[in-house]
């Protein structure tokens, strides 16, 4: 009998999940369709060329009330919305301006909750790993509130402890953003265009690392060792012992947030220095050691108590190849000097070009944007990531598909000039930028000809050196047998194909209009001899159907056969 009662109650549990993860499925589907004319999620006028907005630009309320109606989905939305900040060929301009302002601050969560959720996580009770725990959080944001506590030996701490229940809301609201892009993605030109599900996959892998605070802890340590050239700045370590996925132990930092007024204690002087190890720093870790912190606002800085910069919260960190990565300081360097054309081969060589791509009009507003910000170079409103923002945008309105890195990159650095406007609003930001250029590119060459990279191409090479005259016996082996073959792939996805496809297509239905017009004609042929047919009816469908197939061929070879355009290749450019 109580097996049979645990089973119905199973069954009632499945059916109350169902039916809670088809309304959430519904609320989520109400919500993009109703700013499904914003082209927020549908595109955005791309023939626009106004510029990116700054963060001190008005907008309406519209903007407003979806921010506010994306932060009410929860914390999978929230940092949805904070993703969507970063992708200006996605979002148009005032919605991008009001996402900016996302918060990510929430209702804190019970004490025997969040006592719990420790508890469970280092699989002993609080007395046994803390000698005090303060139950009131000093934070408390979408993922996770911190809370203050002292470890046994007397260290102060900061406990980032994962709010109850929030993974696995994440991952349903995850599963139906996914499902959502596959169809967009393979029923509308859009989704062919921007490619919906490998952002949302993206977005995805991002997120799920963040909710794994050892990830972060790992960040942290990284960080510190790599921003050791910089004593203004200072990471808290992490506590190793006592990190877990959900339950994170650091440092406890003492400090004031750049959000309130307590920083203007400090000299212009050291306001200005402060800004200046943030920059270099966060330069160099992105363009020598290939790590994109995409999330430095204000609210993730404090001013410590002796004059040095914090910065707490390391959960979102994209890793760049070295690669892509010699390609961004390329690109960086080339629109500091104010060169255009080398900025676009960039961009180009990172994206991806699509059938529709635009080569010579993505070269002629690059080169134009890139031409206005060096000629406005030391201006306040100068922003090197809003440039690269813009060419984002540029490259989506052109047919070009940029990598996410860019954008990244762009609202990372808008993100330090915020606080550089904060703390120090007369600091040249660019200059510090272009000064600090030929250091990155000498400290990448240095870890290009360091030994473990040395040592990776010495093995290459002699790979290389092995091969080539066996592969070079076998290439003329089947040459003189005249059993060399050559193989063209890509066939069956080419314009050609369709093309073939869309005449043989015509041709049969060409052919089933013919044998219809002709059954049809057999058919009444008895009729016009004065003897009775009984099929008259249905050689008058027989006509009709042909007659409208005839038509729709007209019709379609007149509207839609267009000659070929003049090929038009541009020459080899230096």
């Amino acid at each position: 009998m109580e097996s049979h009662i645990r089973a119905a109650r199973g069954r009632r549990g499945g059916m109350n999940t169902q039916v809670q993860s088809l309304a959430r499925t519904g609320r989520i589907v109400r919500f993009l369709m109703r700013y499904r004319g914003t082209g927020v999620f549908t595109g955005l006028d791309l023939r626009s060329t106004a510029p990116i907005p700054s963060e001190t630009e008005s907008f309406d309320h519209r903007p407003e009330q979806f921010v506010d109606d994306l932060e009410a989905l929860g914390p999978t939305f929230i940092k949805l919305g904070q993703a969507l900040s970063t992708r200006p060929d996605l979002v148009p301009a005032p919605y991008l301006a009001a996402l900016a302002r996302t918060q990510s601050h929430a209702t804190p969560v019970e004490w025997d909750a969040i006592r719990t959720q420790v508890e469970n996580a280092l699989e002993r009770p609080l007395t046994e790993v803390f000698a005090w725990f303060d139950p009131a959080p000093l934070g408390s944001a979408s993922l996770a509130q911190v809370h203050r506590a002292r470890l046994l030996d007397g260290r102060p701490v900061a406990v980032k402890v994962q709010r109850p229940g929030v993974a696995d809301e994440v991952r349903q609201d995850l599963a139906v953003l996914e499902s959502i892009a596959s169809g967009v993605d393979h029923t509308t030109g859009l989704g062919q265009r921007v490619r919906f599900s490998d952002w949302v996959h993206e977005f995805r892998k991002a997120l799920m690392g963040e909710l794994d605070y050892t990830l972060e802890a790992a960040n942290l340590e990284r960080f510190s060792e790599h921003l050791a050239d910089y004593p203004d700045l200072l990471i808290p370590r992490p506590v190793w012992p006592l990190t877990r996925t959900r339950v994170l132990v650091m440092d406890l930092v003492n400090g004031d947030p750049l959000n309130g007024h307590l920083h203007l204690r400090l000299p212009v002087d050291a306001r200005e220095g402060l800004c200046e190890s943030l920059l270099r720093g966060y330069l160099d870790q992105m363009f020598v050691h290939g790590e994109i912190h995409a999330d430095p606002h204000p609210g993730n800085l404090l001013i410590t108590d002796d004059g040095r910069l914090a910065i707490i919260d390391l959960g979102m960190v994209v890793h760049v190849p070295p690669r892509q990565r010699t390609r961004l300081l390329k690109l960086m360097f080339s629109s500091v000097e104010g060169r255009g054309d080398d900025a676009a081969d960039e961009v180009i060589a990172l994206g991806t070009r699509l059938e529709t791509f635009d080569e010579e009009r993505y070269l002629r507003e690059s080169g134009q944007l890139i031409a206005r910000y060096a000629a406005h170079a030391g201006l306040q409103d100068h922003s090197e990531g809003r440039l690269m923002l813009d060419l984002t945008r540029i490259g989506a309105m052109c047919g070009l598909r940029t990598p996410p890195e860019l954008s990244l990159l762009g609202r990372t650095l808008l993100h330090l000039e915020g606080v550089c406007r904060l703390l120090a609003p007369h600091l040249n930001v660019q200059k510090i930028i272009g000064d600090h250029m030929p250091r990155m590119i000498t400290a990448q060459i240095r870890r290009s000809l360091s030994l473990p990279a040395m040592a990776v191409e010495a093995v290459e090479l002699q790979g290389l050196v092995q091969d080539a005259p066996r592969k070079l016996s076998a290439a003329l082996s089947l040459l003189a047998e005249n059993r060399l073959q050559v193989r063209i792939t890509g066939l069956q996805e080419s314009r050609l194909m369709e093309n073939l496809q869309k005449i043989a297509n015509r041709i049969a239905a060409g052919v089933i209009v013919a044998a219809l017009i002709l059954a049809s004609a057999l058919l009444l042929r008895g009729a016009g001899s004065g003897q009775p047919n009984r099929y008259e009816w249905l050689a008058l469908v027989l006509f009709l159907v042909a007659t409208a197939l005839g038509l729709g061929l007209v019709i379609s070879a007149l509207l839609r056969d267009r000659k070929a355009r003049p090929r038009e290749e541009r020459g080899p450019r230096g």
